[in-house]
């Protein structure tokens, strides 16, 4: 490794980059980091990390890093999961289920775009014009929900890039919106004084994407191979994509699956052993595809300056690479700023790596309060747009989302949801209905979420019924008039409560007289959105008399006064 730069030891890094003066001349001393081409992608050049108090190694991150104040006070941020894949209406993962015969989404794809091997990724990101997107109308509803920070899809799964991409062409400035739409989201949100973040989910693609070179093992088009197989970048002459290689798009043939299938469920089976499994590394067929990505992912935090970047993996994308490129965004972050600013969240991080970056828990929540500041990401139904959900008025309800969010930052989180907009960058009615029931509640209630710490437990009631972990929010037992949270801030106590007991008491077993948790006696209680209310306290709990109905239909925040 060519330059060295400091490791910053835990214990000049706590409290969080107070030394400002330090750190600066740190930056200013050490030199880029240069990766050596033995680490590097065959035939790649070699890449570099900006320099700074941070190597690019495990040990540095976690010993120099700690979750921005900023993030911890949000709370709440909204995404946009959008892109070609919105287009079809049809739920998630569609860019790879259109090619799987016998799913749902290929017998959709079949009959409204055509088979496979004519109609497949490549013209499916042409239909994606975004014709009906108003940012600046979506942007304030978002405000209004609550959002303090939100999240742009920049790179998902398909291997497109939503914004001016230098080191991709697939991207929507040459095909589709032709539209930098990355620039734009960034602009709205900054505009009404919301940090901005953006996903990236691309480190994927070159497995994710293999079944586009597949093949129907049944029926009439048995056999014919689907249109990855055989795309060139002259069989665009003339063509809308005239100029594009689609095996940039397809990422090349890296897990082909062979000829010789002639069942849907011996296809299937195939799948499962070989380009379905969630991996991490880097293609030993292709390892030229990692150092795209980290030009590209980089290309993407230099341009857009996000204060946050979600990765879609565990721990971080491909090895090396995700390191070096955190690295490369915590130095960046440093230089501008004085201090690490900006966040990154993964998925299932090492007990040994904690405190590197921030954990996100996909669609589930901790099952206690965490020493460190986390995340939670989920959607009020699929994360790309699936027409389904609003012909069967599925989606999550304002009362699921708002009990989540106060559950979660009970627990030292925050929550990130996802409002799935349909292809041409709207939202549907049920959407509008939801985000104006949050709203009715955030304006009310957002004193007693935003800016909180966990207080000393994070509530009372009946066990959780799901464990600590991801996708475990479909196992969340319903709440009951013994389910309180707490949370605090400064020296103000919250209690929130869940279900509106039908006999107007409300017990708070945590704030018993005498308490060790709350040693100190409660001079005055107010409901949010009513005012004092009347209560006692003594050694079963602290006793509240609430008005004859309840102020609101979601929750119900009190502040304990001492």
């Amino acid at each position: 490794m060519s330059g060295r730069l400091a490791i910053i030891s835990p214990s000049m890094a706590t409290p969080q980059f107070s030394r400002r003066s330090l750190l600066k001349s740190i930056a200013a001393a050490a030199p880029a980091t240069v990766i050596p081409s033995a680490l590097l992608s065959q035939g790649a050049g070699q890449h570099h990390v900006a320099p700074g108090p941070f190597q690019p190694t495990w040990a540095s991150l976690t010993a120099g890093y700690q979750t921005p104040e900023w993030f911890r006070d949000a709370k709440f941020g909204i995404w946009s999961c959008w892109g070609p894949e919105s287009m079809p209406e049809q739920g998630d993962w569609y860019t790879r289920n259109l090619y799987l015969q016998g799913s749902k989404q290929n017998e959709f794809h079949v009959a409204n775009y055509g088979h496979p091997s004519k109609f497949g990724a490549v013209e499916l990101n042409g239909t994606w014009k975004a014709e009906r997107w108003q940012p600046e109308q979506l942007m304030d509803m978002f405000v209004a929900a609550g959002a303090k920070y939100f999240v742009a899809l920049a790179q998902h799964h398909d291997n497109f890039d939503i914004y001016n991409s230098r080191f991709h062409e697939w991207n929507s400035v040459k095909v589709g919106p032709k539209r930098d739409i990355m620039a734009v989201w960034a602009k709205e949100a900054r505009k009404r004084g919301l940090h901005f973040g953006v996903s990236n989910h691309g480190a994927h693609a070159w497995h994710w994407l293999q079944v586009a070179y597949d093949y129907d093992p049944e029926g009439p088009m048995q056999g014919v191979r689907y249109d990855a197989y055989t795309l060139k970048k002259l069989d665009g002459k003339g063509k809308w994509w005239d100029g594009l290689d689609p095996q940039k798009l397809y990422t090349g043939r890296n897990i082909v699956m062979p000829d010789g299938f002639t069942s849907v469920a011996e296809a299937n089976q195939w799948h499962e052993a070989n380009d379905r499994p969630w991996n991490e590394g880097i293609p030993t067929m292709d390892p030229g595809f990692a150092e795209n990505w980290f030009l590209r992912c980089q290309d993407l935090v230099d341009t857009y300056d996000p204060d946050l970047v979600y990765f879609d993996d565990t721990e971080l994308p491909l090895g090396q690479y995700g390191i070096d490129l955190v690295t490369h965004f915590y130095n960046s972050s440093v230089r501008k700023h004085g201090k690490v600013d900006v966040v990154v969240t993964a998925k299932e991080i090492k007990p040994e790596h904690v405190g590197s970056v921030t954990l996100d828990i996909e669609r589930g929540k901790a099952n206690g309060i965490l020493a460190q500041p986390w995340q939670t990401d989920t959607c009020i139904g699929d994360w790309y747009y699936s027409r389904s959900l609003l012909d069967t008025h599925k989606y999550k309800t304002p009362t699921f989302v708002i009990h989540s969010l106060i559950d979660i930052v009970s627990r030292n989180g925050n929550l990130l949801l996802s409002i799935p907009l349909r292809g041409d960058g709207t939202l549907d009615e049920d959407e509008h209905a939801f985000l104006t029931g949050l709203a009715s509640w955030m304006q009310v209630h957002g004193g007693a979420i935003y800016g909180t710490r966990p207080f000393t437990v994070f509530g009372e009631g009946p066990p959780d019924a799901a464990a600590s972990g991801t996708f475990n929010e479909k196992r969340q037992r319903p709440y009951t008039t013994e389910d309180i949270r707490f949370v605090t801030k400064g020296d103000t106590l919250y209690a929130f409560a869940f279900v509106w007991p039908n006999d107007g008491k409300l017990l708070i077993k945590t704030l018993a007289k005498g308490s060790a948790a709350f040693p100190r006696p409660v001079q005055r209680v107010e409901l949010a959105g009513v005012g004092r209310i009347a209560f006692g306290q003594d050694g079963s709990g602290l006793h509240l008399t609430l008005p004859a109905h309840a102020p609101n239909p979601y929750a119900y925040a009190f502040t304990i006064h001492t």
